[in-house]
């Protein structure tokens, strides 16, 4: 790690893009708080942020906005979307959902270890964004004890963090550093991955479970 770097002065811009971001979170939570759709409010947020950005700009940039967008990873998005959309309509989600609630009606603490391992290692094979969606949608229809729903929100959360193909946010900054010429192979991550992710799951689903 560099220890000699010199201090770059922050740009008009700059701090304009980091109040965009500051903006966009409150106008999320504001949006999760009315439980409204979170799509929507940070697309325009985010389009917002940066047409005051290139206006102070004069224009300049715009090109290098549009090249900086991670095109290649709409289709993913779309695609886990599809997936999801599919085991809904196929019955698949209403066979989980009625597992699950069986599972915690017979033995909920069992359930809830077992449910937060499989929906960690689920994440990592199918990405946390349809794990999440699928997994939420069974919780609610099942309607199981707080406890394993907890479970399943930390498998969630911490599960992704063993591979890079864990979660939507490790692929896009993998492409963002990548293009700043850095490189971190699957199995470097995996490898740090295994070290980090099991304990911290298994220590954060004791204390949601044994306290």
């Amino acid at each position: 790690v560099a220890t000699d770097v010199e201090a770059t002065a922050l740009s008009r811009t700059g701090i304009v893009a980091g109040l965009g971001i500051v903006a966009t979170g409150a106008v999320l939570i504001g949006a999760s708080a009315l439980g409204r759709d979170l799509g929507l409010p940070t697309f325009v947020a985010g389009l917002a942020t940066t047409l005051i950005v290139l206006a102070l700009r004069k224009g300049s940039g715009a090109v290098e906005v549009v090249k900086d967008v991670s095109w290649s990873v709409l289709p993913l998005v779309a695609g886990l979307f599809v997936l999801v959309e599919a085991l809904e309509k196929t019955g698949v989600l209403a066979m989980i959902a009625d597992t699950l609630k069986q599972a915690a009606t017979a033995a909920p603490t069992e359930t809830a270890w077992g449910a937060g391992a499989l929906i960690a290692i689920a994440c990592n094979l199918v990405n946390n964004l349809p794990a999440g969606l699928i997994a939420g949608a069974a919780v609610q229809a099942a309607h199981v004890p707080e406890k394993v729903a907890g479970a399943v929100l930390i498998g969630v959360d911490l599960g992704p963090n063993l591979s890079v193909t864990g979660s939507l946010a490790t692929i896009l900054w993998l492409t963002a550093i990548r293009r700043e010429g850095q490189d971190v192979s699957f199995w470097s991550f995996l490898k740090l991955g295994l070290l980090v992710m099991p304990p911290a799951l298994a220590l954060a689903l004791a204390g949601l479970l044994l306290v």
